[in-house]
């Protein structure tokens, strides 16, 4: 029997989980097990702070739940989450760059025509968005299906607002032959991350700022090529550079355009001012 100290513990760990039967599990979790014991000697982990982690990550569990990814939203204030799409996103430089999921994206958003409102009169300016998508090539790409969702005027998306029945500031839009495509919201405003849980408990420990800028979350697909997740932000917007998840890319930045009353980009009329938001996406081929 060989008798454990704090010398060979790592590599003791870390060979008995290299054993995992699959190849991947067993690369990935030898390598948890030392950067993990590296950790806790570079900061001399004391064990009042070991069980203070524990009871952390217990909470972030606990406060997860179908509607709320307290996980999700830990990975992206700490950098992982958009580490971890650069890794794996590295399109070329001419497609859309692709940015965080973040943790209220919701399935099955309701499929509306071109120039469809997915805002449903709630309160806020009129914004059309606008534009075309294309391949690297320049082809149109007809068909692509864009998956989009925003925040409220509040600063709260659906799944953060009890007993709603109806989509809320979400729904799918597929583009035309010619690639274009075009969406009715409402104007969106920065907000701050949920701050009644965990990871709210960490920020405010910090003079790190708790918010996001103004943005629209985009997810397309189209055969043929790989799935883009990413957001449109408003040009001069507040917080664009102290995104609280990192999730913000001078790509992605775009000005919303007053425009008068008059006529709109799906063909109707608009009696208030309204504003435009024009944005080709170049998808990135598999």
């Amino acid at each position: 029997m060989q008798l454990v100290t704090e010398d060979n513990i790592t590599e003791l760990a870390a060979e008995r989980w290299a054993s995992a039967h699959d190849p991947r599990t067993a690369e990935v979790m030898a390598a948890l097990v030392r950067h993990l014991h590296a950790f806790a000697r570079e900061v001399r982990l004391s064990e009042t702070e070991w069980m203070a982690a524990i009871r952390w990550l217990t909470e972030t569990g606990q406060i997860s739940d179908e509607k709320r990814e307290e996980f999700i939203l830990a990975s992206d204030v700490l950098g992982l989450s958009m580490l971890v799409v650069q890794m794996n996103h590295a399109f070329d430089a001419k497609a859309t760059p692709a940015t965080v999921l973040g943790p209220f994206h919701i399935e099955g958003s309701p499929e509306k025509d071109f120039g469809g409102d997915m805002s449903d009169d709630l309160p806020g300016t009129p914004l059309y968005i606008t534009g075309s998508v294309r391949g690297l090539d320049g082809a149109p790409v007809a068909g692509a299906v864009l998956d989009v969702w925003q925040a409220d005027e509040d600063g709260a998306y659906e799944s953060q607002i009890p007993d709603i029945d109806e989509a809320r500031l979400r729904a799918k839009y597929a583009t035309r032959p010619d690639g274009s495509y075009c969406l009715r919201t409402i104007a969106p405003k920065g907000y701050s991350i949920p701050m009644d849980g965990p990871v709210g408990e960490l920020i405010r420990g910090t003079d790190i700022s708790h918010f996001r800028p103004a943005h629209v979350h985009f997810l397309i697909n189209a055969a043929g090529y790989e799935p883009l997740i990413t957001h449109l932000f408003e040009e001069g917007a507040q917080y664009l550079d102290s995104d609280v998840v990192f999730g913000t890319k001078q790509e992605l930045v775009v000005a919303f355009e007053p425009r008068e009353p008059g006529p709109t980009p799906d063909g109707g009329e608009s009696a208030e001012p309204w504003l435009e938001a024009r944005y080709d996406f170049v998808l990135q081929p598999v």
